[in-house]
C-alpha cells in the first residue's frame, strides 16, 4: 500500500488524548475530511487510528484520534509520522504532480536512459529533479522548456537538458 506523508506529531495538547499536529502538506484543510491515518514510529512500526475530532487553526493542526484518551497515551505518539493512503489524495490540476507521484521515475532524454529521479530539491526559483543514473548525478531542472512529458503511470520522465549540463 502506498501512503503519502501529511504531518507529524509535535506533543500532547490539553488532558484528553488530543495529539498537536505540523502538518507537511500544502492542503492542511484535509485534516478536517480524513477518516483515519497512519502512524508511522520512528522504528518503521504502524498502526492506523480512526479520527474523532480535527481542528485546523491556522497553521496549526489538533486531532483527537480514537484509543488516545489521555494526555500519557498522546505522550507515547510524540514524534509520529502521520500519513495516509495515496488514493485519498486530492488530485492536482493537469500538469501538477506530487513529489511522491515523480520519485522512482526513469529519466529520458530520447533514447538516452538518464536515470532514476531520486530526489526533488526545493530552490527559491524552481524545483530541481536530482536523478542518479550511469553518467553519476544529474541536477535537472523542473522548468517546462526541460521537462516535457511526464507519465505517472508508466513511471516516465521525458527530458530535453539545457546544452552543456552533462558536460564534465
Amino acid at each position: 500500500m502506498d501512503e503519502v506523508l501529511i504531518g507529524e506529531i509535535t506533543k500532547p495538547h490539553g488532558i484528553k488524548g488530543e495529539l498537536k499536529v505540523r502538518p507537511i502538506t500544502d492542503f492542511p484543510e484535509r485534516f478536517k475530511k480524513l477518516q483515519e491515518v497512519i502512524l508511522v514510529a520512528p522504528k518503521g512500526t504502524k498502526d492506523t487510528f480512526k479520527i474523532k475530532k480535527a481542528n485546523v487553526q491556522g497553521t496549526d493542526i489538533y486531532l483527537a484520534l480514537d484509543g488516545v484518551n489521555s494526555r500519557d497515551e498522546a505522550e507515547k505518539l510524540r514524534g509520529m509520522a502521520i500519513k495516509i493512503k495515496s488514493s485519498e489524495v486530492p488530485p492536482l490540476g493537469k500538469g501538477r504532480y506530487y513529489y511522491f507521484e515523480l520519485e522512482g521515475m526513469e529519466v529520458y532524454e530520447g533514447d538516452n536512459y538518464l536515470g532514476i529521479l531520486t530526489q526533488i530539491l526545493e530552490t527559491g526559483a524552481n524545483d530541481v529533479y536530482l536523478v542518479k543514473g550511469p553518467q553519476g548525478e544529474i541536477c535537472v531542472p523542473a522548468l517546462k522548456t526541460v521537462v516535457k512529458k511526464v507519465d505517472v503511470p508508466g513511471k516516465r520522465m521525458d527530458v530535453i537538458l539545457p546544452p552543456g549540463l552533462l558536460d564534465k
